[in-house]
């Protein structure tokens, strides 16, 4: 008798697969990535940052990517400098405590932002009150804004200059598509930077 695990384990792919592919068929999301891929690529040359925030899977999914930019992606090459706002669990806890939790972001924004850097919001809703106050602080700065989402784009999608709004309303095929989001930042950029001509 098959076993019915296998079944679940090649659906959870396709399911994910799938997403992937629906993000990838909008002409609109591929043009925003290259797009999103320079403007980064031209912030890293003129001296600027790109700094990260999300919640949970997103925050991890912000850490992962700070660290292809830090380390490496696919080339060997100087490290680029990428900040995970959710890493520094002094600063998160301290302004948590002494302010709200909805400002950890805002004020790490503020602390390490200049003009000139970039900011990427990960919020699988959209609506990640303090990611989108982080984005209030990074607008004042005059910081570049990125949001990645998915549904509907929520109150992310109208809040950047750059959203990439995965076409799923279930956070596991969200977050999947952001990570093969970031993968494919990542392989752009350095190509943009570190090919050789």
């Amino acid at each position: 008798m098959p076993d019915p695990r296998h079944e679940a384990v090649l659906a959870h792919f396709r399911r994910s697969q799938q997403a992937v592919e629906r993000a990838s068929a909008n002409e609109k999301f591929v043009a925003a990535t290259v797009a999103i891929a320079e403007r980064i690529a031209a912030a890293l040359k003129s001296g600027g940052k790109v700094l990260l925030a999300g919640n949970g899977g997103s925050a991890a999914d912000a850490q992962h990517i700070a660290a292809e930019f830090v380390g490496r992606y696919l080339r060997e090459r100087r490290p680029l400098p990428a900040i995970a706002l959710g890493t520094d669990m002094a600063a998160v806890t301290c302004i948590s405590n002494d302010y709200d939790f909805t400002e950890v972001f805002a004020r790490q924004v503020k602390a390490h932002g200049q003009k000139g850097d970039v900011v990427i919001a990960i919020s699988t809703s959209g609506n990640s009150p303090n990611v989108l106050k982080g984005l209030d602080a990074a607008r004042e700065l005059g910081l570049t804004t990125i949001g990645w989402t998915g549904g509907k784009g929520g109150k992310l999608a109208e809040a950047v200059e750059y959203s990439f709004v995965v076409p799923s309303t279930v956070t596991a095929r969200i977050q999947e598509s952001h990570i093969t989001l970031g993968h494919v930042l990542c392989e752009l950029i350095e190509e943009e930077l570190f090919a050789t001509p």
